[in-house]
């Protein structure tokens, strides 16, 4: 444990109260930068896949945080993060944006798992795949 009860790790998946945290059907946030180097922040649905080490998020192409990812070379680093209460989680890595219909199909499986019912299909859907390397959270 550091200061101020932060828990920070390197890959791998988070473990016991983190993982139910996870679980749990909560909104989170998607930081990413835009070309001018400004934040830009969006909240958004994901899911965890702990043993990939990746966050996945749905989202179309058009959309101003596919366009950040887009725009940077190697696609950009990202923070994600689920608050509720006391409890929170931020997941940062390098994200890509990935149009595969198979990935798309199976986030928005995994989406409807989490989330008790399908995601939106709008035209254009693509995951966001941010490849975790550091984990931060607090009472989880």
């Amino acid at each position: 444990m550091t200061a101020f009860g932060r828990t920070p790790s390197r890959g791998g998946p988070p473990a016991g109260a983190a993982e139910t945290f996870l679980a749990e059907p909560h909104v989170a946030t998607l930081t990413t930068l835009r070309p001018d180097g400004s934040p830009h922040v969006a909240p958004v649905r994901f899911t965890w896949d702990g043993d990939a080490g990746l966050v996945r998020v749905l989202t179309v192409a058009a959309s101003r945080k596919a366009r950040n990812l887009t725009a940077a070379p190697d696609g950009g680093r990202v923070a994600l993060c689920q608050v509720t209460g006391p409890r929170w989680i931020t997941f940062e890595g390098t994200a890509a944006v990935r149009a595969d219909q198979g990935r798309v199909a199976e986030v928005a499986r995994r989406y409807a798992e989490r989330y008790g019912s399908p995601p939106p299909a709008p035209p254009g859907r693509v995951v966001i795949e941010i490849a975790v390397d550091r984990i931060m959270h607090l009472n989880t």
